[in-house]
């Protein structure tokens, strides 16, 4: 009874082809001691592992913060970033205590031990979408913004045809020297360093906005559409456990810490872009704020600067959000195969080659990830951690009618509610023709 309380059997729900190398599972370590990580000894300190997590925190979705206050209202705004904030802060405690139980580190293999195998894809697909999808806008958003950028440093005509002003070619530049080498590397832990450089290049963007203050009126706000926006402003939980296992001496006690403290600073990160936005713009600002700025001035060296920065901080994101489906994939299609420099690699370069073929000759089909992400956001963030600690958790430790669990089945039902409303708010647009629904990373 001892043991299958602290799952250090396996028992039915143990996947028997988990991948050998990153099965991140770990076993007991002799009577009456804690368990012990045996088949990998994380290295990455943490601070650079909070600004890993910040970094997969921070999207695209920063820059759609200000016209989401525009819609609220500066203390609404706060209030429900603040709630989300500590949602977020509950839904990662609720996927470490699982892992913690059963001595596993992956998400996929935590969807085993709760569904057997039809858990296990279901989180690896949701990851694999999820994850997809972002990759996609951030690259979107280079094919779209570095000609611009690059055409307004060089005063360029914009009908020259230099193939540096094309979007196409630049994206693909961009993966092949900065993304993909970055992708190729073995840990999570060593991007640390382009993590936090990600995020000073945020702070840049920052510091920008609070320089600039113009007034206009307010209009009525769109409540409603800004709830999707924020619920999914924290979305990092398939690079949690990951960053767990990577981390020094790791305990639940401190992953916890450092999941705080990187939903701390972008919490801070978050109301600052969209107060000094709001502040600055007021209801003519757009759902996108560098297109906001630069309808002032688009040869303002500064506001380049500033453009360049959100461009440079998009760019180093992509690696991080593109270990996990790398993970996933291996978790569902080599799940017996140990660690592979070939496949590692392989994986990545596909990855990259099929979001580039996406980008740049079907970018009509981003629209489907804004489907995909109000599906599988909702499961990643609420729904899979409570139904998975439901489910983990024995029910000797914690009641099935437990307050705990009682918690974790409203949490569930609230990733419910934020996916029919997401869903309702997106076909609502494609109907009307507008874009008053944004995406949430």
């Amino acid at each position: 009874m001892e043991e299958e309380q602290n799952g250090s059997h396996h028992g039915r729900f143990d996947d028997p082809g988990s991948t050998l190398a990153e099965n991140i599972e770990f076993l007991p370590n002799g009577e009456g001691k804690k368990p012990r990580f045996t088949d990998f000894e994380g290295k990455t300190s943490f601070g650079m592992s909070v600004f890993n997590l910040g970094n997969a925190i921070m999207g695209s979705g920063i820059l759609g913060l200000a016209y989401a206050m525009a819609n609220t209202g500066i203390l609404l705004f706060l209030f429900l970033l603040t709630a989300v904030a500590g949602l977020s802060c509950y839904s990662i405690h609720l996927l470490l205590k699982s892992s913690g139980v059963v001595g596993i580190r992956s998400y996929e293999q935590l969807g085993f031990r709760a569904f057997g195998m039809t858990g296990k894809m279901a989180a690896g697909i949701a990851i694999t979408l999820q994850n997809i999808g972002a990759m996609s806008s951030y690259l979107y958003i280079i094919k779209s913004e570095f000609p611009l950028v690059l055409q307004a440093f060089l005063k360029a005509d914009t009908n020259s045809g230099e193939w540096y002003l094309n979007g196409n070619y630049l994206v693909v530049l961009v993966s092949l020297s900065v993304i993909l080498p970055l992708a190729l590397m073995k840990q999570l832990g060593y991007l640390g360093y382009a993590s936090g450089f990600s995020l000073s290049c945020m702070v840049f963007f920052l510091s920008k906005n609070a320089s600039e203050h113009t007034k206009t009126a307010l209009s009525v706000p769109q409540t409603a559409y800004t709830i999707p926006i924020l619920a999914f402003a924290f979305v990092c939980h398939p690079e949690v456990l990951p960053i767990y296992t990577e981390l020094r001496n790791p305990t639940q006690r401190k992953m916890q810490h450092v999941s705080n403290l990187s939903i701390l600073i972008m919490f801070t990160m978050y109301f600052l872009a969209a107060l000094f936005g709001y502040l600055t713009f007021y209801t003519n600002v757009e759902a996108e704020l560098l297109h906001t700025y630069s309808r002032i001035d688009p040869y303002d060296t500064l506001i380049l600067c500033v453009r360049l920065a959100v461009l440079t901080a998009v760019t180093l994101t992509v690696p991080i959000v593109l270990f996990p489906v790398r993970r996933a994939i291996q978790e569902m299609m080599f799940p017996n195969k140990t660690f592979n420099w070939i496949r590692h690699i392989a994986i990545a370069v596909v990855l990259l080659t099929f979001i580039n073929m996406l980008v740049i000759f079907a970018p009509n089909i981003l629209g489907i990830f804004g489907i995909i992400g109000a599906t599988s956001a909702p499961c990643l963030i609420f729904i899979f951690p409570a139904v998975f600690y439901i489910r983990i958790v024995p029910k000797d430790k914690e009641p099935t009618r437990s307050t705990p669990k009682i918690f974790a089945a409203c949490f569930a039902g609230l990733g419910v509610l934020f996916m029919i409303m997401s869903l309702g708010f997106i076909i609502i647009d494609w109907t009307t023709g507008s874009s008053s629904a944004l995406g949430g990373h």
